[in-house]
């Protein structure tokens, strides 16, 4: 699907997914697919299928969403958040520019950092690495 416009996207996702990838909206924590799924393969954009993350950078941090300590090269952006009050990095599809959630610098691997991603957001692959 090349088309990333609302109208068709409201066909295509379930209204959680719709609010949380193009209104920037969270799914609570703890009740993500992906929130303690550790299989071998890569999860994709839900809107666009684009390879974002491994699950060899997939970590469970214990916040309640799925987190990673490094993306596929190129499949993010990076933009500042400041709503609800914080500084955050939100984190976007590259392709699409899809919310898939945020950049923290706290996580516990050589990287340092923690990409806390909303489970709605991904689909996953198990045959692509």
């Amino acid at each position: 699907m090349r088309n990333f416009n609302d109208k068709d996207l409201k066909e295509k996702l379930s209204k959680l997914e719709f609010n949380v990838m193009r209104k920037a909206h969270t799914e609570r924590p703890f009740t993500g697919e992906y929130n303690t799924h550790f299989k071998e393969g890569t999860y994709h954009c839900k809107v666009c299928e684009t390879p974002l993350f491994t699950s060899n950078s997939k970590f469970d941090s214990g916040c309640g969403w799925p987190s990673f300590d490094e993306s596929k090269e190129g499949a993010i952006e990076y933009k500042m958040d400041q709503s609800l009050g914080m500084q955050r990095v939100e984190i976007l599809c590259s392709t699409c520019k899809s919310h898939l959630g945020h950049i923290f610098d706290d996580g516990p691997t050589k990287t340092g950092k923690r990409y806390c991603v909303n489970s709605v957001c991904l689909d996953f692959n198990s045959k692509s690495t």
